[in-house]
């Protein structure tokens, strides 16, 4: 699917030849003379156009234009937001076999943030899954016109909003595989292809290099499956060597059963979406590669399997972590947590500005947040702002969570220095709190995605989220903010 930006007014609009022209039509619109113009105009008078945000009237072949189909969708105040329900729910009455050519015009001057939620929404609404099906069904579109009179104002940010969509359709992909086609192995070649990247290198290692490591968390959870584990260090070079690097740790556990602490039946093939995290680490890498920003990333994926055979870790087990603290496992279905230690740990020798883990973690930060909004928790508050605002310019939001200390108190055990739960009580704090015990050399924050990264039902599937914030946040990063 191809994208380009186009100066364009409602005239031009009218004589665009496409198979569907979205026009995105705020209520502050006035109608000028043009033919166009004067559809929407009586449209919206008569109020077969309603004003509300996501509001849509489909048109077959209408005099005015050379669109096959116009579809008029309300914008309201035009802000990202609505833009982005808009044309979500203008392509919701516009699919069709037929939709090759799609052209989505603002009917006022665009906002570079809406320019960006345009794309996002278009991309979204026809992404269509393939990988593994005999008879697949690709998405039609293959030209995607986005048309605004202030044009040239908004390029920079069409760009980007571009690359966004390639890592985010990357991290869909990755997350959308079967666990049996997107194993620890499967991991490691999908990084090494990004390595194709001229500023991207790629390093995997396997089970023996993970050992001579030290990372005695991670190997446990890893040991229950057959599978072997893979630890992958991705390396995106824009800046000088001497610049500190930032970097993003993912979780990536393939599939989730629980272990011992074995999971319920029903909807426990939403496991595979389990290397969320690990699949936004790579589609920020796709991203990185296109954008070629002036900055240093290092990217770190634990991937394995948390299954069970007669080798599986047990409740009441005993590790050594990497930084030689002990871990009880008094729960091994909290396993995120115990490969990403090891990897916090190995982020030290990197010796980075900032420290960021994306994870699929606990089920307490859905009930806590809903799909939403990520749980946020950070260990500096210049390091929650650059996040928070980070979600807001991507509309990928999160919301900051806290740390006190006292959270900390139910994760004291008796049998080693710490346990990895500490009951039901605040169980996505309480499992940040896990994680900030080996985080403490350098600013960190940590990404709970387990109600943004999925959809389930009639629309299961991965988001992509949160490419589109760490994209953004590092962005930003780039140029000093």
């Amino acid at each position: 699917m191809n994208f380009e930006l186009k100066a364009m007014d409602l005239v031009a609009a009218a004589d665009e030849k496409c198979d569907v022209l979205v026009l995105l039509v705020p209520k502050s619109f006035k109608a000028a003379k043009d033919d166009l113009s004067q559809l929407v105009g009586a449209a919206l008078k008569s109020g077969d156009l309603e004003t509300g945000v996501g509001k849509v009237l489909s048109l077959y072949r209408p005099l005015q234009a050379a669109g096959v189909r116009v579809v008029l969708a309300s914008v309201g105040e035009g802000g990202a937001r609505e833009v982005r329900s808009a044309v979500v729910a203008a392509l919701g009455v516009a699919k069709s076999a037929n939709l090759k050519r799609l052209c989505v015009c603002f009917a006022a001057p665009a906002q570079e943030a809406a320019v960006r939620a345009a794309v996002l929404a278009v991309a979204d609404a026809t992404y269509t899954y393939t990988f593994s099906k005999s008879k697949p069904q690709p998405r039609t579109v293959q030209r995607v016109l986005i048309g605004a009179r202030n044009a040239a104002e908004t390029k920079t940010t069409f760009d980007r909003a571009v690359a966004i969509v390639s890592g985010v359709e990357l991290a869909k992909e990755w997350a959308n595989r079967p666990a049996n086609l997107a194993t620890p192995k499967h991991l490691g070649s999908a990084a090494q292809d990004l390595a194709k990247h001229p500023k991207i290198e790629c390093t995997v290692l396997g089970p023996k290099e993970v050992a001579k490591l030290g990372m005695g968390s991670f190997m446990a959870v890893a040991q229950g499956s057959e599978e072997p584990l893979r630890f992958i260090v991705l390396r995106y070079n824009g800046a000088a060597k001497t610049k500190a690097p930032t970097v993003l740790v993912g979780k990536g556990i393939t599939f989730d059963s629980g272990g011992i602490s074995i999971k319920p039946a029903p909807d426990m093939d939403e496991m595979k979406f389990d290397m969320s995290g690990a699949a936004s680490v790579l589609g920020t890498f796709k991203t990185l590669g296109l954008l070629k920003p002036a900055i240093n990333v290092v990217g770190l994926i634990a991937a394995c399997e948390n299954l069970i055979n007669g080798k599986a870790v047990k409740p009441g087990d005993v590790v050594t972590s990497m930084s030689g603290q002990t871990i009880e496992i008094l729960n091994t279905d909290a396993e995120g947590r115990l490969i990403l230690c090891d990897a916090l740990t190995y982020a030290e020798r990197f010796k980075p500005t900032a420290v960021v883990d994306i994870a699929t973690l606990t089920g307490a930060c859905v009930i806590a947040l809903g799909a939403v909004r990520s749980g946020m928790f950070a260990s500096q508050d210049t390091l929650a702002q650059s996040l928070s605002e980070a979600g807001d310019r991507s509309q990928d939001l999160c919301w900051r969570m806290p740390l006190d200390e006292e959270y900390a108190e139910g994760l004291k055990t008796n049998f080693a220095d710490v346990a990895n739960v500490a009951g039901r009580a605040a169980g996505s704090v309480t499992a940040a709190k896990f994680l900030q015990r080996f985080a403490d050399k350098y600013p960190w924050a940590h990404l709970d995605i387990a109600g943004s990264a999925w959809k389930s039902g009639a629309q299961k599937g991965a988001t992509g989220r949160p490419v589109g914030l760490l994209v953004e946040f590092l962005l930003a990063q780039a140029h000093g903010k």
